[in-house]
């Protein structure tokens, strides 16, 4: 259990978020008084300790997230209201920056201010002296009326770079007017981490400031942002501000999702505790999920492919020992190991992959597998990529293995390519019409044949692909009425390069997501047809469904048709 405040134990590490206001400065991040508050829970379940919810002198939204987040919403956490020092020339009681912050319905604020005499000079339009006493005077009043206060001491290692003493003259003045922490700020993000332990130690060591009185926020435009937060708790700090997944301001701020494990399981201090670390990737993802965000899945410990192998050596090494390939457990953090196939594979990577996916690998025979293998790397020269198409690869290893006798054709003792069970394809036509002044008119016609039968639809669509989808299911659906509940989600398309095809008679690679209720899948089409690279993706997805949710093949269709009233 960590003791707040200049109590804190020294094996324990204070962990300060600021994604709701300083990670909503990030472009193409934004939050709503309500994705706040929802993002402050997640928060909160996973154990911070502080969570800086916004800057209430300065937008409207804030002020409503702080009145509601302080009626006992909040477990563990503790909710700050961020401002600034007061304006120059006006008095800390009449200022109107602080006048709010001190209504705020919470108990902690954090205030921003200058540290380099650079900013106190251009920016502020100030002298030196007259800055500190707007220092003092803003903390003051704040703890005069009832507040705790951190100092966020805004470019600090700058001006301590450019003028030591003064900025240490900065943290002074906060401390001696009762700071609860002075928060080293690398605004700029430009500093590597020898420079942070530097500073600290001459801090510690000349200056005699107590790490336990200071605290870390560093940004990342020198990508170093993780490695100067660790570098300066290396050096005592144990208090850490940063953001989920680093969203902020140009490149982003320290990523608290890196940061927290590196402090749990590499150097052993106590942040949030190793029970609720295995919330971290899902919090992760939600926090993208609420932004609208894309995850970054090459984010260390939380991204998808952190703990994803590739190379056949690398997997058959981590089936043997998890430890050859990876620096921690997955689960740890609440991700997981997977395995990619493709022209890279081993053999291992099918059986690894078999495993990951749920797979019945009881046929997986060494000559199989290899055959198997073969086939993949065989689909890779043509421009397929099942390391992105799992629901592909595992029609594909079912074809090959453990359920091929069962659902295939033979000539001559070897199984053909790809014999449809669910639904044979007859034809398909599309049409795509322009009239002057009108919207685009697109129209597919699907003949397909199930258990004999053959059904003839017609759909139109926004696009040839989304009508190619709708008539496909449109014709399905009276014999797999689970399709109902089945939608495509994602639709990319890639032009593969090859050399005797360029331009617009380039081969296409088509990637489709898909989604029922349950579950979301993707799948995989590639030819210089767009439209045929499509359905082969659309024909996998469908097929996908079906099998994952064993529906009996070749079923009597429904029927549909109405009774007639005698």
């Amino acid at each position: 259990m960590k003791i707040k405040g200049n109590n804190i134990k020294t094996n324990s590490v204070e962990i300060y978020d600021t994604t709701l206001r300083d990670g909503t400065q990030g472009e193409g991040f934004s939050l709503s008084t309500d994705d706040k508050l929802m993002i402050a829970d997640i928060l909160d379940e996973l154990g911070v300790d502080y969570i800086e919810g916004g800057f209430p002198s300065s937008n409207p939204g804030d002020k409503k997230f702080f009145q509601l987040i302080s009626k006992g919403r909040l477990k563990h956490a503790k909710p700050v209201a961020f401002g600034s020092t007061r304006r120059k020339n006006n008095p800390a009681a009449k200022d109107h920056g602080l006048l709010i912050l001190c209504n705020t319905p919470v108990e902690w604020a954090a205030i921003f201010g200058k540290s380099w005499d650079l900013h106190v000079r251009e920016v502020l339009k100030a002298s030196l002296e007259e800055n500190l006493g707007i220092i003092s005077d803003s903390i003051s009043f704040l703890k005069k009326e009832g507040k705790k206060v951190f100092f966020d001491a805004e470019h600090f290692f700058d001006g301590f770079k450019n003028n030591e003493e003064y900025a240490v003259k900065s943290l002074k003045a906060a401390l001696d007017a009762g700071a609860e922490k002075v928060v080293l700020c690398d605004t700029n993000g430009g500093l590597l981490p020898h420079e942070i332990t530097n500073t600290v130690e001459r801090l510690k060591s000349f200056y005699k400031i107590d790490p336990l009185k200071l605290g870390i926020h560093t940004h990342n435009d020198s990508d170093c942002a993780v490695a100067n937060t660790i570098a300066a708790v290396n050096c005592g700090v144990r208090h850490v501000q940063g953001t989920i997944n680093g969203y902020g301001e140009r490149t982003g701020n320290a990523n608290l999702s890196s940061i927290i494990p590196n402090l749990e399981l590499k150097l052993h201090l106590d942040a949030i505790g190793k029970q609720k670390l295995h919330n971290l990737a899902k919090l992760s993802r939600i926090v993208d999920e609420i932004s609208n965000n894309i995850p970054a899945n090459k984010m260390p410990y939380v991204g998808d492919s952190a703990f994803t192998h590739k190379a056949g050596m690398h997997a058959d090494a981590v089936l043997k020992n998890p430890e050859s390939y990876e620096h921690i457990s997955p689960s740890s953090v609440g991700n997981k190991r997977r395995f990619l196939i493709s022209s890279l594979s081993g053999k291992g990577n099918i059986a690894a992959k078999a495993k990951e996916l749920g797979l019945d690998t009881g046929a997986l025979t060494l000559e199989n597998e290899v055959k198997l293998l073969k086939k993949i790397k065989s689909d890779e020269e043509k421009g397929y990529s099942y390391e992105s198409a799992d629901a592909s690869f595992k029609l594909l290893f079912d074809r090959y293995l453990s359920q091929y006798a069962n659902k295939t054709k033979y000539v001559t003792g070897k199984a053909l390519d790809y014999v449809n069970n669910y639904f044979d394809l007859i034809s398909y036509r599309i049409n795509v019409e322009k009239k002057s002044r009108t919207k685009i008119f697109s129209e597919a016609v699907v003949m397909i044949k199930v258990n004999g039968k053959e059904e003839h639809s017609v759909a139109a669509g926004d696009g040839p692909v989304n009508a190619l989808d709708n008539a496909l299911r449109k014709a399905l659906v009276r014999f797999y009425p689970v399709l109902d509940e089945m939608k495509l989600t994602d639709f990319k398309v890639r032009v593969i390069n090859d050399r005797t095809r360029t331009g617009t008679a380039s081969y296409v690679r088509v990637l489709i997501e898909s989604s029922d209720k349950k579950d979301k899948w993707s799948t995989i089409g590639v030819s210089e047809n767009i439209i045929e690279a499509s359905y082969q993706a659309l024909a996998d997805s469908i097929n996908y469904k079906l099998d994952k949710d064993g529906i009996k093949i070749n079923p009597e269709p429904k029927n549909t048709a109405k009774k007639k009233r005698k």
